[in-house]
């Protein structure tokens, strides 16, 4: 009986995780029982701690593509001519970087774009059949239709002083109309808001990103101040 409540301990142990306290027990009810420590691994961790990799990978994509973001813009467009809306260093199913490219084409219809990081080629173009409401589609492509900077040029705006851009996409959530485009900077993600009328290059000071940076800067600020009044 008493055997059966140690593997009981047991199993519940391993079904937790963590750290379990069980008894040896000896064949007979009167012999002395023993304290063990039984401590079972929990795989669900992370190898780092939970955190989340994902912008290590964008780093890594990043200084391993040849062709830029304007220039897989620039590929995609003349593969399928339209208006470009968005383009984005992404995994393809086979877990292999990609640029995604999304085009308006001549016939209103939302094209997904893939060009090659490594040679600039366009490697397959389908229309994009997913979920999206229609309304916000003809929202994203009346925005990019009426901007003076393309999602090229925004694309050539950022990487030529903020690091190489992994992605751009049309914002017209209506703080400001622009382009969202995302860069890596040794290393760290970046967020910027490049101006549709003018073409200024802004930090996007409304992204988690900078806005942890500020939050650093001031509390650094905070203790320097602190330690020297001390």
């Amino acid at each position: 009986m008493k055997r059966n409540l140690v593997i009981a301990t047991l199993a519940a142990a391993t079904l937790v995780g963590g750290t379990a306290t069980a008894f040896a027990v000896a064949g007979d009810d009167d012999a002395p029982s023993r304290e063990a420590d039984v401590r079972v691994s929990d795989d669900s961790r992370d190898d780092d701690g939970g955190k989340d990799d994902g912008r290590d990978d964008d780093a890594a994509s990043a200084k391993g593509a040849k062709v830029t973001a304007a220039d897989a813009i620039a590929a995609a467009l003349r593969h399928t001519s339209g208006t470009a809306v968005k383009a984005e260093l992404d995994d393809d199913d086979d877990d292999v970087p990609v640029w995604e490219v999304d085009v308006f084409g001549q016939d209103q219809k939302r094209y997904s774009v893939h060009v090659d990081p490594a040679t600039g080629k366009v490697l397959t173009s389908h229309i994009d059949q997913d979920d999206d409401d229609d309304s916000d589609d003809a929202r994203e492509l009346a925005a990019a239709r009426g901007a003076s900077v393309s999602a090229e040029a925004a694309a050539r705006a950022v990487a030529g002083a903020h690091g190489t851009v992994t992605s751009v996409e049309v914002d017209d959530d209506g703080t400001g109309r622009g382009w969202d485009v995302d860069s890596v900077v040794g290393g760290t993600e970046r967020e910027w808001r490049v101006d549709f009328g003018s073409g200024s290059v802004s930090a996007d000071r409304t992204s988690d990103n900078h806005v942890s940076d500020d939050r650093d800067d001031r509390g650094s600020d905070d203790h320097d101040d602190r330690g020297s009044d001390d």
